[in-house]
């Protein structure tokens, strides 16, 4: 690194893998192998000796003082941190003296933690302490340390397995032995459990071939994979594997409109389970385009049905299993999110992921769920779906413990305020563009739509209906109708200002 290396550091200021400090010394050694214990539990990061952490001026460290603080986070590295870490120390010469750079990689025997026992992660350009046990196991399975997929799940038995998703998993992982004895999808429920285990090991009980396979540990218990996978009601066990899936009226998280609401009984199940149900969740909400000049003949997705695959899977098999929180789709007028608990694992970068690099989280998952899910598991899912050109962008949001994927749609609301609209359909179908989502409004939410023609405060709006101007009675009568994209507000970057008022949308 050279002088003007550090220069362009210091100028952009302190960032989440750069940290200045003018002297290391006695009194601020602690602070430093925190900074240490950080960076190594993080991405790793730089530590520059030399420059003043609050006004950036450039203080040379003399002879001595080099070797002084080069012996001193020497020391720091493998006595103020736990389990202790080596670091690269490097001197760079400037006009009256040296700055000192040291290295410190992410470390591979994650956590680490000070002196004290604290465990310190780099939060932007600060430093944060964890307490919590989910992102502790989620370094250790960073680190290899602790496979999420492989823990035991306790009282779960043979007898709470899906037994027909056990005899297609056996179909498609034992195809060969399978096809020679005559075994296929359309006679799959000719041939009992048992009789496939014995076609794939004769002799072996079904328990016996899950202990093979890995999926029973050798205490007995049943591992999080195989629940995932073939349990019956994994829910039961695992009430935080599920999905959410919400289709909104509007574009905001925070509505209390909705298309259509999955219920959590009827996402209960295993993964092959949870996919389907997501899939019709998809199908039924997103809209088709006609794609060929024949208006009789079929239409596709709105956004590519392979790339909805692609990343509905993805969400399945890699989501984080130390976070104890459920997927989350949710469908907006103007988009479709996606979100994963956890962020991408190992340093991954949404760079590296379009590019084809594959990192799998939960691994022995990973390589058995591609006999039940439709992935190859070969790391070119993503590049394949691009080529499909949805329009897609990706979130790895650290500070939320999650990656999102987000899906833009064409917002073509229209609203039925008039009962004759037939001429609209006969439009849409002659110009062959996306079907719009038709809201119908009651007449009570005409009349305040049209009174809003100039702009209303919610106390005129509720003088009008005659209610008073309570939260609730705002919540059921305005906020609905900001939701569907009828009414506006003037002030929409500040929703409760006093003076906020509503007007009706104005149609593009």
């Amino acid at each position: 690194m050279t002088k003007e290396d550090i220069l362009k550091l210091r100028d952009s200021a302190e960032q989440t893998r750069v940290q200045f400090k003018e002297r290391v010394s006695s009194d601020n050694k602690y602070d430093v192998s925190c900074e240490m214990t950080a960076m190594s539990n993080t991405h790793g990061g730089l530590i520059v000796v030399g420059v003043n952490d609050k006004t950036g001026n450039v203080n040379p460290l003399s002879y001595q003082e080099v070797q002084e603080t080069t012996n001193l986070l020497g020391s720091l590295a493998s006595e103020g941190v736990v389990p202790q870490m080596l670091i690269d120390v490097e001197t760079v010469q400037i006009d009256g003296g040296n700055l000192i750079v040291a290295t410190i990689k992410e470390g591979l025997n994650k956590p680490y933690h000070d002196s004290k026992g604290i465990v310190w992660v780099k939060q932007s350009s600060d430093k944060r302490k964890v307490f919590d046990n989910a992102e502790l196991a989620e370094m250790m399975s960073q680190c290899g340390s602790f496979a999420p997929d492989e823990a035991a799940v306790k009282d779960f038995s043979i007898n709470d397995l899906d037994e027909q998703v056990v005899k297609k998993f056996l179909l498609n992982r034992f195809s060969m032995v399978m096809e020679k004895s005559g075994v296929s999808e359309a006679n799959l429920r000719d041939f009992t459990l048992e009789q496939m285990v014995h076609l794939v090991v004769g002799g072996i009980s079904l328990e016996g071939l899950l202990r093979n396979l890995r999926f029973i540990r050798p205490d007995g218990k049943m591992t999080v994979a195989a629940v995932l996978l073939f349990g019956k009601y994994p829910q039961r066990w695992l009430p935080a594997y599920t999905v959410k899936c919400i289709s909104y009226v509007g574009n905001s998280v925070g509505g209390t409109t909705f298309r259509d609401k999955v219920r959590d009984s009827d996402m209960e199940g295993c993964l092959l389970h949870q996919y389907d149900a997501v899939m019709n969740f998809f199908t039924r909400n997103l809209r088709t385009v006609q794609v060929d000049q024949e208006f009789n003949t079929l239409g596709k997705l709105e956004i590519p049905y392979s790339a909805l695959v692609e990343f509905t899977v993805n969400a399945l098999v890699h989501r984080s299993l130390n976070w104890k929180a459920p997927i989350r789709i949710f469908i907006f007028d103007d988009r479709v999110e996606i979100h994963s608990p956890g962020e991408l694992p190992n340093g991954l970068t949404v760079e590296d992921i379009m590019k084809g690099t594959s990192m799998p989280r939960n691994e022995f998952l990973f390589t058995n769920a591609n006999y039940l899910l439709p992935y190859t598991g070969a790391g070119t899912g993503i590049v394949r779906a691009m080529k499909e050109n949805p329009t897609v962008t990706f979130e790895n949001q650290e500070s939320s413990h999650e990656f999102v994927v987000i899906f833009r749609r064409e917002s073509t609301v229209v609203v039925h305020q008039e009962s004759n609209q037939e001429s609209n359909q006969e439009s849409n179908q002659e110009s062959n563009i996306v079907k719009p989502i038709r809201v119908s409004l009651t007449g009570a939410q005409k009349d305040i739509v049209n009174f809003c023609s100039v702009p209303r405060s919610a106390q005129e709006i509720m003088n009008r209906i005659g209610l008073s101007n309570q939260s609730a009675n705002r919540k059921r009568h305005i906020l609905p109708l900001v939701d569907m994209g009828v009414l506006e507000m003037t002030i929409p970057e500040k929703p409760n200002d006093r003076n906020q008022k509503y007007r009706k949308k104005r149609s593009n």
